[in-house]
């Protein structure tokens, strides 16, 4: 099954670890981007007789100058991320029967700083060790591109007042699904989650979180470590943000911005062939932002960017299959796409008649 995150290597039969393979996806990505970004920068007047090399040159480096900063905030804010533990994350989502729980696992999905894959494995994690089935999907709808350092990144690229009404309508759409799913387990339409909660015996947040800060010291040595352990741990956010920019580099060169506006514009069309897309590009969340920035700025269809961003791990095959093999039910599978996709065409629809142009 794929996957954006990286999983660690198992040792072979006779006990020694393999060697660990290059990232190709990351290093093909980073020489793409920089060749693209500095071919523009050094020879962009001499790329323009060649058209679509001219336009992703062109793209990258339009990109890359417009969301630098949000990617050294993100490498910023996933290196003192790290030093969250996850139990804290876990203990916050509480009971998982009432409207409390679900707000708990919302906001619980919109602040933890994964990709949508890394997002599913912890959601997948916490079914196993006790959330309630309304609370792993309110978990899951809330946090496809929510993170934090992704949040920089779709400021820079649609503005502030567009992320704030993305994350705002993400929240509302995952709270309404997780108390419809609470409705269906209840009448027993669904099967209710049968694992228990193992956090560690005798944890307490707020005791553990005095323990947390009381040996902490900001100093010189802490920031050199927040920016090494960014840097590391935003390998998997960074390689699918890059490919994203040759992915819209590349969707730029093949469609004219007066084809994009027609296809992809603010009409029951557009949204449609959004929805379609959504479903069959299977990309991370990290890699789908550029896209969605495209929606609004050559497509001036916000409700489409909104649909792009929530509709394509909705109905991701990788998220479906998982929760199917997690709760061993195809119905909570299958009800998740049902569910939540009618809502997100809704939305979007809204958007654009209201926002689009």
């Amino acid at each position: 099954m794929s996957s954006c995150c990286e999983t660690p290597p198992e040792p072979s039969a006779d006990g020694t670890m393999p060697k660990k393979r290059p990232d190709m996806l990351l290093w093909g990505s980073i020489f793409g981007v920089v060749f693209l970004y500095f071919a523009q920068f050094f020879a962009g007047e001499q790329l323009a007789s060649i058209a679509w090399l001219s336009t992703m040159s062109t793209t990258t480096f339009e990109l890359l100058n417009i969301m630098w900063w949000s990617l050294l905030l993100a490498v910023v804010f996933v290196g003192i991320l790290e030093r969250i533990p996850r139990e804290f994350v876990i203990s916050i989502l509480g009971d998982g029967n009432g409207f409390r729980g679900l707000l708990r696992a919302t906001f619980a999905g919109v602040f933890l700083d994964l990709c949508s894959h890394g997002i599913l494995m912890v959601g997948m994690k916490l079914y196993e060790r006790g959330a309630s089935v309304a609370q792993v999907v309110a978990f899951l709808v809330a946090s496809p591109w929510n993170s934090i350092s992704l949040t920089f990144v779709l400021i820079a690229l649609i503005g502030l007042k567009w992320t704030l009404l993305f994350i705002l309508f993400s929240m509302v759409i995952a709270l309404i699904s997780g108390m419809i799913f609470q409705s269906l387990v209840k009448r027993g339409v669904l099967p209710e989650n049968t694992n228990s909660s193992d956090l560690p015996e005798g944890f307490h947040f707020m005791t553990a979180a005095k323990d947390q800060l009381r040996g902490f010291k900001f100093n010189g040595a802490f920031l050199r470590s927040v920016l090494v352990d960014g840097v590391k741990g935003s390998r998997m956010v960074m390689r699918w943000i890059l490919f994203g920019i040759l992915l819209a580099g590349a969707v730029r060169a093949v469609i004219s911005g007066e084809d994009f506006a027609i296809y992809f514009g603010a009409s029951a069309m557009g949204l449609g062939l959004t929805l379609l897309a959504a479903t069959v590009i299977e990309i991370c969340s990290e890699g789908s932002t550029p896209l969605a920035a495209d929606l609004i700025s050559r497509g001036g269809a916000p409700g489409n960017a909104f649909t792009f961003l929530m509709a394509g791990v909705a109905t991701d095959y990788t998220e479906i299959m998982s929760i199917k093999d997690t709760t061993r039910s195809w119905k909570i599978a299958l009800f998740l796409p049902l569910i939540t996709v009618p809502q997100v065409l809704a939305i979007g629809w809204l958007m654009n008649i209201y926002g689009g142009g």
